[in-house]
């Protein structure tokens, strides 16, 4: 691991699909002095960014945890701030789930219809996730574990390696082991809580974790992508949650 170096990470969303709480979509911003990556780009980033006055450009990579709308759909909305908007020549890379340069694609030809072959100014690097292989993003290191939320596409909880600090995030999913792995000696786990005593389909509900949380040795948890249910019980439950804006220095 590198020397050790304060590393900021910065919740830009924290809700759920269906915007729980008021709250935006998934994203978090890390930044250590090696530079600055995104964890996930849900359809409100660019708003989340430009209202903390943070400047998009300054983003070196995007890493998704999956394919799904609320976790990738800000990823099109970058691509033309910068091509049009911003004017951005520095490159950029976009990892991801096998199929996401595809993806991508798509989801510029469906929002901005004639867009899906669009040659950003700036170069785009695309990278898929190979499960359990580190790969270089940015001024990180990520390794993907296989989480279990989607059989339609690949969905991977990412430990994040960057200024000495391993941060992890959980991606949505049901309980599945490989949550401890991703865990294990984390500074910061950010783990998805759709639920109190239930959640939907490929979702965790709080009563499951806590029975499980003997077992993720991590330094700290974060409970985020909270449904309405589970916020309205939050404020009595032992465990922090993330909200949108709350900056960490870890």
């Amino acid at each position: 691991m590198s020397a050790t170096h304060a590393v900021e990470l910065r919740f830009l969303g924290t809700g759920d699909a269906f915007g729980g709480g008021g709250r935006l979509h998934a994203s978090a911003l890390v930044r250590s002095p090696g530079g600055a990556l995104l964890v996930d780009c849900g359809p409100s980033v660019l708003a989340a960014l430009r209202r903390a006055a943070l400047d998009p450009d300054a983003v070196d990579a995007i890493v998704l945890t999956h394919l799904h709308g609320d976790h990738f759909g800000g990823v099109p909305f970058v691509l033309m701030d910068g091509h049009y908007a911003t004017r951005r020549t520095r490159p950029l890379l976009v990892a991801g789930p096998a199929g996401v340069e595809s993806a991508v694609s798509r989801a510029l030809e469906a929002l901005f219809p004639g867009s899906g072959s669009l040659t950003t100014r700036f170069p785009v690097t695309y990278t898929e996730w190979q499960p359990g292989e580190a790969a270089d993003a940015g001024p990180a290191r990520v390794t993907p574990l296989l989480v279990r939320h989607s059989a339609s596409t690949p969905c991977y909880g990412l430990r994040v390696e960057t200024g000495g600090r391993v941060l992890a995030f959980s991606g949505d999913t049901e309980w599945v082991d490989s949550l401890v792995d991703l865990a294990a000696g984390a500074d910061l786990f950010v783990c998805e809580c759709s639920g109190y005593e239930a959640a939907p389909p490929g979702h965790l509900d709080y009563v499951t974790l806590e029975r499980h949380l003997p077992q993720l040795a991590c330094r700290r948890l974060l409970l985020t992508h909270m449904g309405e249910d589970m916020l309205s019980r939050i404020g009595g439950l032992p465990l922090d949650a993330a909200r949108d804006g709350l900056v960490l220095t870890i």
